[in-house]
C-alpha cells in the first residue's frame, strides 16, 4: 500500500507553510474528528500520480496511521500547484463508492473507413468495491465500433472481480457519430457556459 508521512498542523500561517514546500491538508471520515495536517509537496505529487482518487493511501501522523483516499485537491489558479488536500478516512473491510476514470484505447473501425468519428460520452463511471479491489482506471477498447449506429454501454465494460457498477448499465460510454453530427455537437458546446464544481471541504481560501 502507498504511504505518506504527515505532520499535525499547528500554525494558521498557510502562506508560510506553502513557501516551505508543505501542503495544508485535512483528514476526516468514519466519525473521526477532522485532523489538520501538512504533507511535503514532492512526496504528495508522487503519491498523487500513482493513487489518483481510487487507490488507498496510508498516512502516518506522528505515531498514528490512518487509511485514506485522496478525496479532493485544490490548485492555485495561476501556478496549478496543489494548495490544499482532503483525505477521506476509509475502512479497508467496507465497500466504498468512487468515480473511476475511463481510458479509451484503439482506433474505431468506422474512423478507419471514414464513416464517422468517435464521441466519448462518459469519461468516468461510479463503481462500488472494497478499497483493495478498486481499480485505478477502467480500459475501454473502441476498435470494434464499425458502424454509425455502433455504441458501447456501461454494461459492456468488463469490471474486475468484486467490482460493481453503480452507474446505469444502459448509459452510453462511447458512440460513432457522423461528421455533421459531431460538428453540430461542438457548436452547441461552444455556446454553453460551463460551471466548474468544487469538491471537498472548503477549509480556507487560497492564500
Amino acid at each position: 500500500m502507498l504511504t505518506l508521512s504527515a505532520e499535525k498542523r499547528t500554525t494558521k500561517n498557510l502562506k508560510n507553510l506553502r513557501n516551505n514546500d508543505k501542503i495544508p491538508a485535512v483528514c476526516y471520515g468514519l466519525g473521526n474528528e477532522a485532523i489538520s495536517i501538512t504533507v511535503p509537496v514532492r512526496d504528495f505529487n508522487k503519491i498523487w500520480k500513482e493513487a489518483g482518487e481510487t487507490t488507498a493511501v496510508t498516512i502516518g501522523i506522528e505515531n498514528k496511521k490512518v487509511t485514506t483516499l485522496i478525496h479532493a485537491v485544490q490548485y492555485h489558479p495561476i501556478t496549478s500547484i496543489p494548495v490544499h488536500i482532503d483525505f477521506m478516512i476509509i475502512d479497508m473491510k467496507k465497500d466504498i463508492e468512487v468515480n473511476v476514470p475511463i481510458e479509451f484505447v484503439g482506433l474505431p473501425e468506422a474512423e478507419k473507413l471514414g464513416l464517422g468519428t468517435l464521441v466519448k460520452v462518459l469519461h468516468e463511471i461510479e463503481i462500488k468495491a472494497l478499497p483493495a479491489d478498486m481499480p485505478h482506471l477502467l480500459t475501454v477498447d473502441v476498435s470494434g465500433l464499425a458502424n454509425l449506429d455502433s455504441q458501447i454501454h456501461v454494461k459492456d465494460i468488463k469490471l474486475p472481480k468484486g467490482v460493481i457498477s453503480i452507474t446505469d448499465g444502459d448509459e452510453v460510454v462511447a458512440l460513432i457519430a457522423s461528421f455533421n453530427e459531431e460538428k453540430e455537437t461542438s457548436e452547441e458546446l461552444d455556446l454553453t457556459s460551463i460551471e466548474v464544481e468544487k469538491k471537498g471541504k472548503k477549509e480556507e481560501d487560497i492564500a
